[in-house]
């Protein structure tokens, strides 16, 4: 199944949109005790993780088994489940009791963002009738 990759311009966007404001709004953050470098990281770990998971639910809608593209969704979301969990117990450990909670939370905000717009993209790509 050939599809252009164009569909990732969104998640591109997104990714390119975030970096840009936690460069530009550096004193904002530092304003409110949120630390950047977290969310600088939690959107790189978003970013590639849903290209990945993007690939692997591509290739699935290729499949004549529908089964496959279930699969791959569940499997996707498993992925970006455990990656999220693991960089934040990661992030907590190595820092202790100075993790910064709001740098945390606006990472899951930030998660939602992109999941809205794989979600949109995976549904453009979806052209099969009933599906």
């Amino acid at each position: 199944m050939k599809i252009s990759t164009n569909r990732l311009l969104p998640v591109a966007f997104i990714f390119l949109l975030v970096n840009l404001s936690l460069f530009f709004f550096k004193p904002l953050w530092v304003k409110y005790n949120v630390d950047y470098t977290v969310l600088a990281g939690a959107n790189t770990i978003f970013f590639i993780a849903g290209i990945i998971v993007f690939f692997m639910q591509k290739n699935a809608l290729g499949n004549s088994n529908p089964n496959v593209f279930i699969r791959s969704v569940i499997a996707g979301m498993m992925i970006k489940m455990f990656t999220c969990v693991l960089a934040v117990l990661a992030y907590v450990v190595l820092t202790g009791e100075s993790y910064n909670k709001k740098a945390v939370f606006i990472s899951l905000v930030i998660y939602l963002v992109y999941l809205a717009a794989e979600v949109a993209a995976i549904i453009k790509l979806n052209k099969k009738p009933h599906a």
